[in-house]
Protein backbone atom coordinates (compact mmCIF):
# COMPACT_ATOMS: atom_id res chain seq x y z
CA UNK A 1 0.00 0.00 0.00
CA UNK A 2 1.08 3.38 -0.89
CA UNK A 3 0.84 6.67 1.29
CA UNK A 4 -1.29 9.43 -0.25
CA UNK A 5 0.72 12.97 -0.23
CA UNK A 6 -1.88 15.24 0.50
CA UNK A 7 0.72 18.07 0.26
CA UNK A 8 0.77 17.40 -3.50
CA UNK A 9 -2.48 17.89 -4.30
CA UNK A 10 -3.14 20.58 -1.94
CA UNK A 11 -0.83 22.44 -4.49
CA UNK A 12 -3.45 22.60 -7.58
CA UNK A 13 -6.52 24.19 -5.11
CA UNK A 14 -5.60 27.69 -5.54
CA UNK A 15 -5.22 27.33 -9.36
CA UNK A 16 -8.78 26.28 -9.43
CA UNK A 17 -9.88 28.38 -7.15
CA UNK A 18 -8.56 30.98 -9.20
CA UNK A 19 -9.92 29.87 -12.21
CA UNK A 20 -13.31 29.74 -10.56
CA UNK A 21 -13.26 33.60 -9.32
CA UNK A 22 -11.78 34.42 -12.85
CA UNK A 23 -14.78 32.71 -14.35
CA UNK A 24 -17.27 34.53 -11.48
CA UNK A 25 -15.88 37.71 -12.28
CA UNK A 26 -15.88 37.33 -16.22
CA UNK A 27 -20.01 36.18 -15.64
CA UNK A 28 -20.81 39.41 -13.60
CA UNK A 29 -18.74 41.64 -15.75
CA UNK A 30 -20.81 40.12 -19.05
CA UNK A 31 -24.22 40.70 -17.33
CA UNK A 32 -24.52 36.69 -16.49
CA UNK A 33 -24.99 36.07 -19.45
CA UNK A 34 -21.86 34.12 -20.26
CA UNK A 35 -21.46 35.17 -24.03
CA UNK A 36 -18.74 38.15 -23.28
CA UNK A 37 -20.76 41.20 -23.89
CA UNK A 38 -21.11 43.23 -21.23
CA UNK A 39 -24.72 43.36 -20.71
CA UNK A 40 -27.03 45.70 -18.98
CA UNK A 41 -26.94 44.81 -15.27
CA UNK A 42 -23.29 44.10 -15.45
CA UNK A 43 -20.73 44.70 -13.04
CA UNK A 44 -18.77 47.34 -15.65
CA UNK A 45 -21.68 49.00 -16.09
CA UNK A 46 -22.77 50.01 -12.96
CA UNK A 47 -19.35 50.83 -11.71
CA UNK A 48 -19.62 53.25 -15.50
CA UNK A 49 -22.74 54.53 -14.19
CA UNK A 50 -21.68 55.24 -10.74
CA UNK A 51 -18.73 57.58 -12.06
CA UNK A 52 -21.48 59.45 -14.38
CA UNK A 53 -23.91 59.45 -11.08
CA UNK A 54 -20.74 61.28 -9.62
CA UNK A 55 -19.94 63.70 -12.40
CA UNK A 56 -23.83 64.86 -12.15
CA UNK A 57 -23.44 65.04 -8.22
CA UNK A 58 -20.39 67.69 -8.77
CA UNK A 59 -23.05 69.63 -11.08
CA UNK A 60 -25.12 70.46 -7.67
CA UNK A 61 -23.28 73.35 -6.57
CA UNK A 62 -23.73 75.37 -9.82
CA UNK A 63 -27.39 74.13 -10.54
CA UNK A 64 -27.67 75.98 -7.01
CA UNK A 65 -25.76 78.71 -7.89
CA UNK A 66 -27.51 79.08 -11.67
CA UNK A 67 -31.02 79.68 -9.96
CA UNK A 68 -30.19 81.62 -7.13
CA UNK A 69 -31.06 84.55 -8.97
CA UNK A 70 -34.68 83.38 -10.21
CA UNK A 71 -36.40 82.75 -6.90
CA UNK A 72 -37.91 86.07 -6.29
CA UNK A 73 -38.66 86.71 -9.85
CA UNK A 74 -40.18 83.49 -10.93
CA UNK A 75 -41.19 81.98 -7.55
CA UNK A 76 -38.60 79.34 -7.58
CA UNK A 77 -37.69 77.65 -4.30
CA UNK A 78 -34.45 75.38 -4.49
CA UNK A 79 -33.77 72.99 -1.75
CA UNK A 80 -30.24 72.38 -1.27
CA UNK A 81 -31.02 68.97 0.72
CA UNK A 82 -33.22 68.17 -2.38
CA UNK A 83 -30.99 69.10 -4.88
CA UNK A 84 -28.31 66.92 -3.28
CA UNK A 85 -30.24 63.76 -4.13
CA UNK A 86 -31.04 65.28 -7.52
CA UNK A 87 -30.23 61.35 -9.32
CA UNK A 88 -31.91 59.15 -8.98
CA UNK A 89 -34.16 60.53 -6.22
CA UNK A 90 -36.29 62.74 -8.76
CA UNK A 91 -37.62 62.84 -11.87
CA UNK A 92 -36.04 64.56 -14.56
CA UNK A 93 -35.58 64.93 -19.05
CA UNK A 94 -34.33 67.05 -21.05
CA UNK A 95 -36.14 69.75 -23.28
CA UNK A 96 -34.48 71.47 -25.96
CA UNK A 97 -31.37 71.41 -23.86
CA UNK A 98 -32.51 72.00 -20.94
CA UNK A 99 -32.41 70.11 -18.05
CA UNK A 100 -35.62 69.83 -15.77
CA UNK A 101 -35.37 69.42 -12.18
CA UNK A 102 -38.18 67.97 -10.02
CA UNK A 103 -38.98 70.02 -6.71
CA UNK A 104 -40.31 68.82 -3.50
CA UNK A 105 -43.68 67.60 -3.48
CA UNK A 106 -44.40 67.68 -7.10
CA UNK A 107 -46.17 64.61 -8.35
CA UNK A 108 -44.26 61.85 -10.14
CA UNK A 109 -44.99 60.46 -13.27
CA UNK A 110 -43.52 57.90 -15.36
CA UNK A 111 -41.75 58.82 -18.43
CA UNK A 112 -43.73 57.28 -21.65
CA UNK A 113 -42.17 53.91 -22.71
CA UNK A 114 -42.77 51.95 -25.81
CA UNK A 115 -44.94 49.10 -25.71
CA UNK A 116 -43.21 45.74 -24.21
CA UNK A 117 -40.33 47.87 -23.52
CA UNK A 118 -40.15 46.92 -19.38
CA UNK A 119 -39.39 49.66 -17.13
CA UNK A 120 -35.79 50.36 -16.66
CA UNK A 121 -33.89 54.14 -15.04
CA UNK A 122 -33.24 56.10 -18.34
CA UNK A 123 -29.77 57.12 -18.40
CA UNK A 124 -28.66 60.91 -18.54
CA UNK A 125 -28.09 60.36 -22.41
CA UNK A 126 -30.84 59.11 -23.30
CA UNK A 127 -33.22 61.53 -21.34
CA UNK A 128 -31.31 64.17 -23.44
CA UNK A 129 -32.42 62.67 -26.77
CA UNK A 130 -35.62 62.85 -25.32
CA UNK A 131 -38.02 64.98 -27.61
CA UNK A 132 -40.57 67.17 -26.29
CA UNK A 133 -43.63 65.16 -25.59
CA UNK A 134 -47.12 66.16 -24.13
CA UNK A 135 -46.11 64.39 -20.74
CA UNK A 136 -42.59 66.07 -20.21
CA UNK A 137 -43.94 69.48 -21.40
CA UNK A 138 -46.74 69.15 -18.73
CA UNK A 139 -44.28 68.61 -16.08
CA UNK A 140 -42.43 72.16 -16.83
CA UNK A 141 -45.42 73.77 -16.05
CA UNK A 142 -46.04 71.58 -12.37
CA UNK A 143 -43.13 72.83 -10.69
CA UNK A 144 -40.18 71.76 -12.85
CA UNK A 145 -37.05 74.76 -12.59
CA UNK A 146 -35.53 74.49 -16.52
CA UNK A 147 -31.86 74.79 -16.58
CA UNK A 148 -29.37 75.43 -19.10
CA UNK A 149 -27.90 71.90 -19.68
CA UNK A 150 -25.30 72.70 -22.30
CA UNK A 151 -23.70 75.91 -20.06
CA UNK A 152 -23.51 73.71 -17.10
CA UNK A 153 -21.90 70.80 -18.57
CA UNK A 154 -19.57 72.84 -20.84
CA UNK A 155 -18.24 74.66 -17.40
CA UNK A 156 -17.70 71.62 -15.92
CA UNK A 157 -15.47 69.94 -18.28
CA UNK A 158 -18.18 68.05 -19.88
CA UNK A 159 -18.00 66.96 -23.66
CA UNK A 160 -21.45 68.08 -25.13
CA UNK A 161 -20.56 66.89 -28.76
CA UNK A 162 -21.43 63.65 -28.51
CA UNK A 163 -25.01 64.61 -26.86
CA UNK A 164 -25.43 66.59 -29.56
CA UNK A 165 -24.09 64.30 -32.67
CA UNK A 166 -27.21 63.33 -33.61
CA UNK A 167 -29.25 66.25 -34.19
CA UNK A 168 -29.63 68.06 -37.12
CA UNK A 169 -27.56 71.51 -36.83
CA UNK A 170 -29.55 74.69 -37.30
CA UNK A 171 -29.44 78.21 -37.71
CA UNK A 172 -31.14 80.24 -34.95
CA UNK A 173 -32.97 82.10 -37.32
CA UNK A 174 -34.36 78.97 -38.70
CA UNK A 175 -35.14 77.56 -35.44
CA UNK A 176 -37.27 80.68 -35.20
CA UNK A 177 -38.81 80.88 -38.34
CA UNK A 178 -39.79 77.28 -37.92
CA UNK A 179 -42.14 78.18 -34.77
CA UNK A 180 -43.29 81.51 -36.19
CA UNK A 181 -46.18 79.86 -37.44
CA UNK A 182 -47.25 78.19 -34.50
CA UNK A 183 -47.16 81.61 -32.65
CA UNK A 184 -48.22 83.96 -34.92
CA UNK A 185 -51.45 81.02 -34.52
CA UNK A 186 -51.33 81.57 -30.91
CA UNK A 187 -52.03 85.11 -30.42
CA UNK A 188 -55.33 86.03 -30.01
CA UNK A 189 -55.78 90.20 -29.98
CA UNK A 190 -57.30 90.92 -26.52
CA UNK A 191 -60.61 92.86 -26.16
CA UNK A 192 -60.51 95.53 -23.35
CA UNK A 193 -59.69 93.85 -19.94
CA UNK A 194 -59.92 96.89 -17.76
CA UNK A 195 -60.87 101.08 -18.44
CA UNK A 196 -58.22 103.11 -17.03
CA UNK A 197 -60.38 106.19 -14.67
CA UNK A 198 -59.28 109.29 -16.72
CA UNK A 199 -61.13 111.56 -14.19
CA UNK A 200 -58.48 110.88 -11.96
CA UNK A 201 -55.98 111.59 -14.24
CA UNK A 202 -56.87 115.23 -14.59
CA UNK A 203 -54.14 115.53 -11.48
CA UNK A 204 -51.31 116.10 -13.08
CA UNK A 205 -49.43 113.82 -10.41
CA UNK A 206 -51.33 111.09 -10.43
CA UNK A 207 -50.99 111.31 -14.23
CA UNK A 208 -47.32 112.05 -13.47
CA UNK A 209 -46.73 108.94 -10.92
CA UNK A 210 -48.77 106.05 -12.90
CA UNK A 211 -47.69 106.95 -16.34
CA UNK A 212 -44.33 108.64 -16.98
CA UNK A 213 -41.00 108.17 -15.44
CA UNK A 214 -38.65 111.43 -15.87
CA UNK A 215 -34.89 111.57 -16.44
CA UNK A 216 -33.00 113.42 -13.66
CA UNK A 217 -31.79 115.59 -16.35
CA UNK A 218 -35.25 117.00 -17.44
CA UNK A 219 -38.36 117.87 -16.08
CA UNK A 220 -42.11 118.14 -17.37
CA UNK A 221 -45.06 120.31 -16.32
CA UNK A 222 -48.76 120.49 -16.35
CA UNK A 223 -48.71 121.84 -19.53
CA UNK A 224 -47.24 119.21 -21.25
CA UNK A 225 -49.21 115.98 -19.38
CA UNK A 226 -52.52 117.73 -19.71
CA UNK A 227 -54.87 114.67 -19.79
CA UNK A 228 -57.28 116.31 -22.32
CA UNK A 229 -54.61 117.41 -24.30
CA UNK A 230 -53.38 113.50 -24.49
CA UNK A 231 -56.67 111.73 -25.00
CA UNK A 232 -58.24 114.33 -27.41
CA UNK A 233 -55.70 114.61 -30.08
CA UNK A 234 -56.99 112.19 -33.43
CA UNK A 235 -54.19 110.09 -34.54
CA UNK A 236 -56.36 108.31 -36.87
CA UNK A 237 -55.21 107.84 -40.21
CA UNK A 238 -56.84 105.71 -43.47
CA UNK A 239 -55.37 102.43 -44.31
CA UNK A 240 -56.47 103.40 -47.75
CA UNK A 241 -54.49 106.20 -48.96
CA UNK A 242 -51.37 105.76 -51.28
CA UNK A 243 -48.73 104.03 -49.01
CA UNK A 244 -46.61 103.55 -47.28
CA UNK A 245 -48.26 105.10 -44.40
CA UNK A 246 -45.96 103.60 -41.69
CA UNK A 247 -42.02 104.02 -41.69
CA UNK A 248 -39.96 101.63 -39.48
CA UNK A 249 -36.19 102.22 -39.00
CA UNK A 250 -33.44 101.63 -36.50
CA UNK A 251 -30.98 104.31 -35.40
CA UNK A 252 -29.09 101.97 -33.46
CA UNK A 253 -29.51 98.72 -35.54
CA UNK A 254 -27.21 96.80 -34.07
CA UNK A 255 -28.62 96.39 -30.73
CA UNK A 256 -29.24 92.23 -30.33
CA UNK A 257 -30.92 90.05 -28.37
CA UNK A 258 -29.16 87.10 -25.72
CA UNK A 259 -29.31 84.71 -28.52
CA UNK A 260 -28.22 87.06 -31.42
CA UNK A 261 -25.61 86.09 -33.77
CA UNK A 262 -23.18 87.99 -34.44
CA UNK A 263 -23.13 89.37 -37.95
CA UNK A 264 -26.31 88.44 -38.60
CA UNK A 265 -28.81 91.48 -38.43
CA UNK A 266 -32.01 89.17 -39.03
CA UNK A 267 -31.54 88.02 -35.18
CA UNK A 268 -30.99 92.06 -33.69
CA UNK A 269 -33.49 94.66 -33.55
CA UNK A 270 -33.73 95.03 -37.32
CA UNK A 271 -35.08 91.26 -37.48
CA UNK A 272 -37.51 92.09 -35.11
CA UNK A 273 -38.64 95.13 -36.83
CA UNK A 274 -39.03 93.23 -40.42
CA UNK A 275 -41.67 91.46 -38.27
CA UNK A 276 -43.39 93.89 -37.04
CA UNK A 277 -43.45 95.16 -40.64
CA UNK A 278 -44.71 92.22 -41.82
CA UNK A 279 -47.37 91.83 -39.23
CA UNK A 280 -48.63 95.26 -39.54
CA UNK A 281 -48.86 94.36 -43.23
CA UNK A 282 -50.58 90.64 -43.50
CA UNK A 283 -52.63 91.17 -40.59
CA UNK A 284 -53.90 95.06 -40.44
CA UNK A 285 -53.99 96.29 -43.93
CA UNK A 286 -51.26 98.86 -43.65
CA UNK A 287 -48.04 99.42 -46.32
CA UNK A 288 -45.11 99.78 -44.32
CA UNK A 289 -41.74 100.27 -45.32
CA UNK A 290 -38.96 98.96 -43.36
CA UNK A 291 -35.62 100.75 -43.81
CA UNK A 292 -32.79 99.01 -43.08
CA UNK A 293 -29.68 101.77 -42.73
CA UNK A 294 -27.07 101.57 -40.10
CA UNK A 295 -25.73 104.60 -38.09
CA UNK A 296 -23.75 102.59 -35.10
CA UNK A 297 -21.97 99.89 -36.69
CA UNK A 298 -18.63 101.75 -35.84
CA UNK A 299 -19.79 103.55 -33.03
CA UNK A 300 -23.18 104.71 -31.19
CA UNK A 301 -21.67 107.74 -30.86
CA UNK A 302 -23.38 110.86 -33.00
CA UNK A 303 -26.16 107.50 -34.74
CA UNK A 304 -28.99 109.95 -34.21
CA UNK A 305 -27.21 112.84 -36.59
CA UNK A 306 -26.16 110.42 -38.74
CA UNK A 307 -29.46 108.94 -39.56
CA UNK A 308 -31.23 112.43 -39.44
CA UNK A 309 -30.35 113.11 -43.13
CA UNK A 310 -31.11 109.87 -44.54
CA UNK A 311 -34.58 109.44 -42.72
CA UNK A 312 -35.58 113.09 -43.80
CA UNK A 313 -34.88 112.34 -47.32
CA UNK A 314 -36.84 109.03 -46.92
CA UNK A 315 -40.07 110.96 -45.70
CA UNK A 316 -39.11 114.09 -48.71
CA UNK A 317 -39.41 111.21 -50.88
CA UNK A 318 -42.28 109.51 -49.55
CA UNK A 319 -44.37 112.22 -48.51
CA UNK A 320 -47.77 109.50 -47.90
CA UNK A 321 -45.75 108.06 -44.54
CA UNK A 322 -47.71 109.24 -41.58
CA UNK A 323 -46.07 107.70 -39.05
CA UNK A 324 -43.14 106.72 -38.03
CA UNK A 325 -41.12 104.22 -35.78
CA UNK A 326 -38.00 103.89 -34.20
CA UNK A 327 -37.49 100.76 -32.82
CA UNK A 328 -34.83 100.14 -30.18
CA UNK A 329 -33.56 97.80 -28.17
CA UNK A 330 -33.87 98.88 -24.08
CA UNK A 331 -30.36 98.53 -22.00
CA UNK A 332 -30.48 96.94 -18.40
CA UNK A 333 -27.76 97.65 -15.82
CA UNK A 334 -28.77 94.91 -13.40
CA UNK A 335 -28.87 91.87 -15.70
CA UNK A 336 -31.39 90.25 -13.19
CA UNK A 337 -33.69 92.32 -13.94
CA UNK A 338 -35.74 90.34 -17.17
CA UNK A 339 -38.40 92.24 -19.18
CA UNK A 340 -40.64 89.53 -19.81
CA UNK A 341 -44.11 88.28 -19.12
CA UNK A 342 -46.01 85.43 -19.94
CA UNK A 343 -49.21 86.39 -22.24
CA UNK A 344 -51.19 83.86 -23.07
CA UNK A 345 -48.65 81.51 -22.75
CA UNK A 346 -46.05 83.09 -24.33
CA UNK A 347 -42.98 84.44 -23.15
CA UNK A 348 -43.33 88.01 -24.26
CA UNK A 349 -41.02 91.20 -23.96
CA UNK A 350 -41.75 93.99 -21.86
CA UNK A 351 -41.62 97.57 -23.65
CA UNK A 352 -41.84 101.40 -23.51
CA UNK A 353 -42.49 104.21 -25.29
CA UNK A 354 -39.41 106.87 -25.17
CA UNK A 355 -39.73 110.91 -25.34
CA UNK A 356 -37.55 113.26 -26.00
CA UNK A 357 -39.22 117.11 -24.88
CA UNK A 358 -36.20 119.27 -25.63
CA UNK A 359 -35.59 121.02 -22.77
CA UNK A 360 -33.07 120.27 -19.58
CA UNK A 361 -32.39 121.54 -16.12
CA UNK A 362 -28.85 122.87 -17.09
CA UNK A 363 -29.82 124.44 -20.56
CA UNK A 364 -33.29 125.03 -20.12
CA UNK A 365 -35.16 125.11 -23.87
CA UNK A 366 -32.79 123.66 -26.42
CA UNK A 367 -33.65 126.37 -29.13
CA UNK A 368 -31.20 124.09 -31.85
CA UNK A 369 -33.56 120.80 -31.22
CA UNK A 370 -36.90 122.29 -32.20
CA UNK A 371 -39.92 120.35 -31.80
CA UNK A 372 -42.93 121.60 -33.43
CA UNK A 373 -44.49 117.71 -33.16
CA UNK A 374 -43.93 117.48 -29.40
CA UNK A 375 -47.28 118.02 -27.99
CA UNK A 376 -48.55 115.15 -30.95
CA UNK A 377 -45.50 112.70 -30.15
CA UNK A 378 -46.54 112.92 -26.50
CA UNK A 379 -50.50 112.08 -27.41
CA UNK A 380 -49.22 109.08 -29.58
CA UNK A 381 -46.93 107.35 -26.76
CA UNK A 382 -50.04 108.42 -24.11
CA UNK A 383 -52.33 106.97 -26.15
CA UNK A 384 -49.99 104.19 -27.08
CA UNK A 385 -49.45 103.45 -23.07
CA UNK A 386 -53.31 103.95 -22.49
CA UNK A 387 -54.80 101.32 -24.92
CA UNK A 388 -51.92 99.06 -23.55
CA UNK A 389 -52.69 99.64 -20.06
CA UNK A 390 -56.62 98.32 -20.89
CA UNK A 391 -55.62 95.54 -23.55
CA UNK A 392 -53.00 94.48 -22.22
CA UNK A 393 -52.33 94.97 -18.53
CA UNK A 394 -48.35 95.08 -17.03
CA UNK A 395 -46.70 94.61 -20.53
CA UNK A 396 -45.76 98.07 -20.80
CA UNK A 397 -43.35 100.09 -18.94
CA UNK A 398 -44.12 103.38 -17.70
CA UNK A 399 -43.37 105.77 -20.51
CA UNK A 400 -39.92 107.68 -20.60
CA UNK A 401 -38.88 111.34 -20.61
CA UNK A 402 -35.79 112.80 -21.43
CA UNK A 403 -34.11 116.06 -22.65
CA UNK A 404 -33.44 115.82 -25.82
CA UNK A 405 -35.23 115.21 -29.43
CA UNK A 406 -33.95 111.99 -30.65
CA UNK A 407 -35.44 113.21 -34.12
CA UNK A 408 -38.81 112.29 -33.03
CA UNK A 409 -39.61 116.04 -34.71
CA UNK A 410 -39.83 114.36 -38.18
CA UNK A 411 -43.60 113.66 -38.35
CA UNK A 412 -46.57 114.28 -35.50
CA UNK A 413 -47.07 110.54 -35.01
CA UNK A 414 -43.77 109.49 -34.17
CA UNK A 415 -42.64 106.54 -31.69
CA UNK A 416 -39.62 105.77 -30.32
CA UNK A 417 -40.10 102.16 -28.83
CA UNK A 418 -37.46 100.74 -25.94
CA UNK A 419 -38.28 96.38 -26.58
CA UNK A 420 -37.08 94.40 -24.51
CA UNK A 421 -33.11 94.52 -23.08
CA UNK A 422 -30.20 92.80 -23.80
CA UNK A 423 -30.96 89.85 -22.12
CA UNK A 424 -33.99 89.26 -23.97
CA UNK A 425 -34.03 86.27 -26.23
CA UNK A 426 -35.03 86.46 -30.02
CA UNK A 427 -38.29 84.98 -29.61
CA UNK A 428 -39.38 86.53 -26.28
CA UNK A 429 -38.89 90.03 -28.69
CA UNK A 430 -40.52 88.90 -31.73
CA UNK A 431 -43.28 87.92 -29.89
CA UNK A 432 -43.89 91.07 -28.43
CA UNK A 433 -44.80 92.55 -32.22
CA UNK A 434 -48.21 90.73 -32.12
CA UNK A 435 -49.23 93.25 -28.82
CA UNK A 436 -47.93 96.36 -30.51
CA UNK A 437 -49.22 95.41 -34.06
CA UNK A 438 -52.58 95.72 -32.33
CA UNK A 439 -51.70 98.52 -30.11
CA UNK A 440 -51.07 100.46 -33.14
CA UNK A 441 -53.93 99.58 -35.11
CA UNK A 442 -56.56 100.42 -31.79
CA UNK A 443 -54.80 103.88 -32.29
CA UNK A 444 -54.15 104.72 -35.80
CA UNK A 445 -57.87 103.23 -36.92
CA UNK A 446 -59.67 104.46 -34.06
CA UNK A 447 -61.22 101.34 -33.41
CA UNK A 448 -61.98 99.34 -30.21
Amino acid sequence: MRTVKHGNNNRFIPVIAVCGILLLIWQVLAGGDGQGETGQGGLLSQILQAGRDQSIRNLLPVLAEHTTHQEEQEGVILQKESLEEWMPGYLYQTQAGQVAVRQEGAQDRELPQDEGEQSRELSLEELMRQENQDQLREQAEEGVVMLDLERLLEENGWDTQEFSEEAEVQEPQEIWNQGNIAADSSFVPHIRQQTVDLVALQDYETLRSRFYVVDSVTNIGKDLLDIQKLTQRDLTISKEDPGPQILIYHTHSQEGFADSVPGDDSTTIMGVGQHLADILEQQYGYQVLHHLGTYDKESRDNAYSRSLPEITQLLEENPQIQVVIDLHRDAVADESTHLVMDLDGRPTARFMFFNGISWTRRTGSISYLQNDNLSDNLAFSFQMKLKAEEYYPGLTRKNYINGYRYNMHLRPRTLLIELGAQNNTLEEAMNACDPIAHLLDLVLSGEE
